[in-house]
């Protein structure tokens, strides 16, 4: 099954906009919290956001997977950081982990492709 994650995140990003203006709240609340939470510090976006990442695959979500290798990709990360990042989620998630992983993993080849994977687009 292929999901375009452009297409998903466009979506998700869409939806919570009129969610925001619907309860705002709520969302302008937690809007300020993901910005505070993945800001460069002591950690920089970039790592913050591959925990993320992990953290999605071990709660099976897979719309913040969709969101944090997007944002992951857009802080820098590369392909081999997102898959050992995967390899954590996978890691901490077990088997039900391991279903989320194969998500993460189509949006990993989506937006960092590997010229060599052998598989038919």
């Amino acid at each position: 099954m292929k999901t375009d994650f452009d297409d998903s995140y466009k979506y998700y990003k869409d939806r919570l906009t009129q969610l925001r203006s619907q309860i705002p709240g709520p969302m302008s609340s937690f809007a300020r919290l993901h910005k505070k939470g993945v800001e460069d510090g002591a950690l920089s976006r970039k790592i913050k956001e591959m925990m993320a990442l992990a953290i999605s695959i071990v709660v099976g979500c897979k719309g913040c997977i969709v969101y944090h290798v997007h944002d992951a990709v857009v802080a820098g990360a590369t392909r081999q950081e997102l898959l050992e990042t995967v390899g954590v989620g996978l890691l901490m998630g077990g088997g039900p982990g391991s279903i989320y992983a194969v998500h993460a993993l189509d949006a990993i080849d989506q937006y960092l492709p590997e010229k060599s994977l052998g598989r038919e687009e």
